[in-house]
Protein backbone atom coordinates (compact mmCIF):
# COMPACT_ATOMS: atom_id res chain seq x y z
CA UNK A 1 0.00 0.00 0.00
CA UNK A 2 1.11 3.56 -0.70
CA UNK A 3 2.04 5.82 2.20
CA UNK A 4 -0.58 8.39 3.22
CA UNK A 5 0.27 12.06 3.73
CA UNK A 6 -1.66 15.28 4.36
CA UNK A 7 -1.20 18.40 2.24
CA UNK A 8 -2.11 21.73 3.90
CA UNK A 9 -3.26 24.64 1.72
CA UNK A 10 -4.25 28.15 2.80
CA UNK A 11 -6.81 29.90 0.59
CA UNK A 12 -6.64 33.54 1.68
CA UNK A 13 -7.65 36.36 -0.67
CA UNK A 14 -9.78 39.49 -0.93
CA UNK A 15 -12.02 37.71 -3.48
CA UNK A 16 -12.96 34.05 -3.86
CA UNK A 17 -15.67 32.41 -5.98
CA UNK A 18 -16.40 28.68 -5.80
CA UNK A 19 -19.04 27.83 -8.40
CA UNK A 20 -21.02 24.62 -8.11
CA UNK A 21 -24.32 24.89 -9.98
CA UNK A 22 -23.62 28.11 -11.92
CA UNK A 23 -25.04 28.21 -15.42
CA UNK A 24 -25.62 30.84 -18.08
CA UNK A 25 -25.81 34.40 -16.70
CA UNK A 26 -26.21 33.56 -13.01
CA UNK A 27 -22.81 32.67 -11.48
CA UNK A 28 -23.18 31.96 -7.77
CA UNK A 29 -20.55 30.94 -5.24
CA UNK A 30 -20.58 28.32 -2.51
CA UNK A 31 -19.65 29.33 1.04
CA UNK A 32 -16.76 26.84 1.09
CA UNK A 33 -14.15 25.84 -1.51
CA UNK A 34 -15.32 23.16 -3.94
CA UNK A 35 -13.22 20.10 -4.58
CA UNK A 36 -13.30 20.75 -8.33
CA UNK A 37 -11.95 24.26 -7.70
CA UNK A 38 -9.12 23.08 -5.44
CA UNK A 39 -8.11 20.21 -7.75
CA UNK A 40 -8.32 22.59 -10.71
CA UNK A 41 -5.94 24.95 -8.91
CA UNK A 42 -3.45 22.10 -8.49
CA UNK A 43 -3.83 21.06 -12.14
CA UNK A 44 -3.00 24.63 -13.18
CA UNK A 45 0.07 24.61 -10.94
CA UNK A 46 1.15 21.33 -12.58
CA UNK A 47 0.57 22.73 -16.05
CA UNK A 48 -2.03 20.12 -17.06
CA UNK A 49 -3.94 21.39 -20.09
CA UNK A 50 -7.68 20.72 -20.07
CA UNK A 51 -8.53 17.55 -21.96
CA UNK A 52 -4.85 16.69 -22.50
CA UNK A 53 -3.46 13.13 -22.12
CA UNK A 54 -1.52 14.34 -19.06
CA UNK A 55 -4.70 15.59 -17.45
CA UNK A 56 -6.59 12.39 -18.26
CA UNK A 57 -3.82 10.43 -16.53
CA UNK A 58 -3.37 12.63 -13.44
CA UNK A 59 -6.85 14.01 -12.72
CA UNK A 60 -8.40 10.67 -11.60
CA UNK A 61 -5.54 10.27 -9.10
CA UNK A 62 -6.01 13.79 -7.75
CA UNK A 63 -9.78 13.28 -7.55
CA UNK A 64 -9.25 10.28 -5.23
CA UNK A 65 -7.70 12.53 -2.58
CA UNK A 66 -9.96 13.14 0.41
CA UNK A 67 -10.61 16.81 1.14
CA UNK A 68 -11.48 18.75 4.28
CA UNK A 69 -12.00 22.52 4.21
CA UNK A 70 -11.85 24.73 7.30
CA UNK A 71 -13.21 28.26 7.66
CA UNK A 72 -10.25 29.94 9.37
CA UNK A 73 -11.16 33.07 11.35
CA UNK A 74 -9.10 36.20 10.79
CA UNK A 75 -9.62 37.06 14.44
CA UNK A 76 -11.81 35.71 17.21
CA UNK A 77 -14.04 32.61 16.93
CA UNK A 78 -16.01 33.67 13.83
CA UNK A 79 -15.19 34.43 10.20
CA UNK A 80 -16.76 37.71 9.05
CA UNK A 81 -17.19 36.73 5.41
CA UNK A 82 -19.43 38.81 3.14
CA UNK A 83 -20.85 38.04 -0.28
CA UNK A 84 -20.64 40.44 -3.24
CA UNK A 85 -22.68 40.25 -6.44
CA UNK A 86 -21.14 41.92 -9.49
CA UNK A 87 -23.27 43.09 -12.42
CA UNK A 88 -20.99 42.08 -15.29
CA UNK A 89 -21.10 42.74 -19.04
CA UNK A 90 -18.89 41.43 -21.84
CA UNK A 91 -18.72 42.23 -25.53
CA UNK A 92 -20.48 45.59 -25.63
CA UNK A 93 -19.45 48.46 -27.88
CA UNK A 94 -17.13 46.54 -30.22
CA UNK A 95 -17.17 46.78 -34.00
CA UNK A 96 -18.03 43.47 -35.68
CA UNK A 97 -15.63 44.11 -38.57
CA UNK A 98 -12.54 45.44 -36.80
CA UNK A 99 -12.86 43.95 -33.27
CA UNK A 100 -14.57 40.57 -33.67
CA UNK A 101 -12.20 38.87 -31.21
CA UNK A 102 -13.78 40.75 -28.28
CA UNK A 103 -17.40 39.88 -29.07
CA UNK A 104 -19.02 36.81 -27.40
CA UNK A 105 -20.26 34.14 -29.80
CA UNK A 106 -23.72 32.69 -30.09
CA UNK A 107 -24.28 28.94 -29.81
CA UNK A 108 -24.82 28.99 -33.59
CA UNK A 109 -21.35 30.47 -34.05
CA UNK A 110 -22.08 34.08 -35.02
CA UNK A 111 -21.31 37.21 -32.96
CA UNK A 112 -23.82 38.37 -30.36
CA UNK A 113 -25.72 41.51 -31.32
CA UNK A 114 -25.69 42.91 -27.78
CA UNK A 115 -23.47 42.77 -24.73
CA UNK A 116 -23.75 39.59 -22.66
CA UNK A 117 -24.95 40.37 -19.13
CA UNK A 118 -24.18 38.18 -16.13
CA UNK A 119 -24.36 38.40 -12.35
CA UNK A 120 -21.33 36.95 -10.57
CA UNK A 121 -20.99 36.35 -6.85
CA UNK A 122 -17.81 36.52 -4.78
CA UNK A 123 -16.83 35.91 -1.18
CA UNK A 124 -15.10 38.91 0.42
CA UNK A 125 -12.24 38.53 2.91
CA UNK A 126 -12.66 34.75 3.17
CA UNK A 127 -9.88 32.60 4.60
CA UNK A 128 -9.96 28.82 4.29
CA UNK A 129 -7.66 25.99 5.19
CA UNK A 130 -7.79 22.86 3.03
CA UNK A 131 -6.31 19.48 3.90
CA UNK A 132 -5.94 16.90 1.12
CA UNK A 133 -5.25 13.33 2.25
CA UNK A 134 -3.91 10.51 0.11
CA UNK A 135 -0.91 9.05 -1.68
CA UNK A 136 2.30 10.75 -0.51
CA UNK A 137 4.10 10.62 -3.86
CA UNK A 138 1.17 12.34 -5.59
CA UNK A 139 0.92 14.99 -2.88
CA UNK A 140 4.67 15.59 -3.14
CA UNK A 141 4.16 16.35 -6.85
CA UNK A 142 1.36 18.74 -5.97
CA UNK A 143 3.46 20.42 -3.27
CA UNK A 144 6.36 20.95 -5.68
CA UNK A 145 4.04 22.42 -8.33
CA UNK A 146 2.35 24.80 -5.88
CA UNK A 147 5.72 26.21 -4.84
CA UNK A 148 6.69 26.89 -8.46
CA UNK A 149 3.46 26.80 -10.51
CA UNK A 150 3.53 26.41 -14.29
CA UNK A 151 0.42 28.57 -14.66
CA UNK A 152 -1.18 31.08 -12.35
CA UNK A 153 -3.36 29.83 -9.51
CA UNK A 154 -6.55 31.52 -8.33
CA UNK A 155 -9.59 30.89 -6.18
CA UNK A 156 -12.34 30.00 -8.65
CA UNK A 157 -11.86 32.89 -11.10
CA UNK A 158 -8.80 34.62 -12.55
CA UNK A 159 -9.63 37.82 -10.67
CA UNK A 160 -9.43 35.93 -7.34
CA UNK A 161 -5.70 35.79 -6.67
CA UNK A 162 -4.06 34.60 -3.43
CA UNK A 163 -3.02 37.14 -0.81
CA UNK A 164 -0.26 34.84 0.45
CA UNK A 165 1.36 31.52 -0.51
CA UNK A 166 -1.11 28.66 -0.89
CA UNK A 167 1.23 25.81 0.03
CA UNK A 168 1.63 25.42 3.80
CA UNK A 169 3.34 22.05 4.12
CA UNK A 170 3.14 18.27 3.76
CA UNK A 171 2.54 16.36 6.98
CA UNK A 172 2.37 12.84 8.36
CA UNK A 173 -0.90 13.34 10.25
CA UNK A 174 -4.12 15.27 9.70
CA UNK A 175 -3.77 16.94 13.10
CA UNK A 176 -0.38 18.39 12.13
CA UNK A 177 -1.84 19.77 8.89
CA UNK A 178 -4.83 21.29 10.71
CA UNK A 179 -2.60 22.86 13.34
CA UNK A 180 -0.48 24.50 10.64
CA UNK A 181 -3.63 26.09 9.20
CA UNK A 182 -5.53 27.20 12.33
CA UNK A 183 -2.65 27.80 14.75
CA UNK A 184 -3.75 28.00 18.36
CA UNK A 185 -7.45 28.27 17.46
CA UNK A 186 -9.54 25.28 18.49
CA UNK A 187 -10.57 23.28 15.41
CA UNK A 188 -13.98 22.79 17.06
CA UNK A 189 -14.59 26.55 16.83
CA UNK A 190 -14.13 26.47 13.02
CA UNK A 191 -16.80 25.39 10.54
CA UNK A 192 -15.54 22.39 8.55
CA UNK A 193 -16.68 20.51 5.44
CA UNK A 194 -15.26 16.98 5.37
CA UNK A 195 -15.48 14.37 2.64
CA UNK A 196 -16.88 11.11 4.03
CA UNK A 197 -16.80 7.54 2.76
CA UNK A 198 -20.21 6.33 3.92
CA UNK A 199 -23.53 7.99 3.10
CA UNK A 200 -24.84 7.82 6.69
CA UNK A 201 -21.83 9.82 7.91
CA UNK A 202 -22.66 12.80 5.65
CA UNK A 203 -25.05 15.73 5.79
CA UNK A 204 -25.21 16.55 2.07
CA UNK A 205 -24.22 15.38 -1.42
CA UNK A 206 -22.69 17.82 -3.91
CA UNK A 207 -21.61 17.48 -7.55
CA UNK A 208 -18.05 18.85 -7.37
CA UNK A 209 -16.04 15.64 -7.81
CA UNK A 210 -14.02 16.33 -11.00
CA UNK A 211 -14.02 13.67 -13.71
CA UNK A 212 -12.80 15.88 -16.56
CA UNK A 213 -11.99 19.58 -16.99
CA UNK A 214 -12.44 19.37 -20.77
CA UNK A 215 -14.66 21.38 -23.09
CA UNK A 216 -18.08 22.15 -21.57
CA UNK A 217 -19.64 22.24 -25.06
CA UNK A 218 -18.20 18.88 -26.13
CA UNK A 219 -20.23 15.68 -26.16
CA UNK A 220 -17.25 13.35 -26.58
CA UNK A 221 -14.80 11.75 -24.12
CA UNK A 222 -13.22 15.16 -23.38
CA UNK A 223 -16.48 16.68 -22.15
CA UNK A 224 -16.34 18.51 -18.84
CA UNK A 225 -17.83 16.16 -16.22
CA UNK A 226 -18.36 16.11 -12.46
CA UNK A 227 -19.55 13.35 -10.15
CA UNK A 228 -21.28 13.52 -6.75
CA UNK A 229 -19.43 13.16 -3.45
CA UNK A 230 -20.73 12.93 0.11
CA UNK A 231 -19.74 15.57 2.68
CA UNK A 232 -20.33 16.33 6.34
CA UNK A 233 -20.81 19.96 7.41
CA UNK A 234 -19.90 20.72 11.03
CA UNK A 235 -20.65 24.30 12.18
CA UNK A 236 -18.10 25.87 14.47
CA UNK A 237 -18.82 25.86 18.20
CA UNK A 238 -18.41 29.18 20.03
CA UNK A 239 -15.83 28.92 22.80
CA UNK A 240 -16.58 30.24 26.29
Amino acid sequence: MSETAFLALLLDGPLQSWGLASRFQRRTTELHPTKSGVIGLICAAMGLAKGSPEERDTLPKLAKLKMCSIAVPHRGPHNNVRRLEDFHTTGGGYDKKTQPQFIPRKASGGPCDNATVSRRQYLLDARFGVVLAGDRSLLERAATALQDPVWGVWFGRKSCIPAEPVYRGLFDTELQAQRELVGDISIESCTTVTEVEYFADGTDSIGDQPDSFGDASSSGPDQRRFAVRRIALKPGISQP
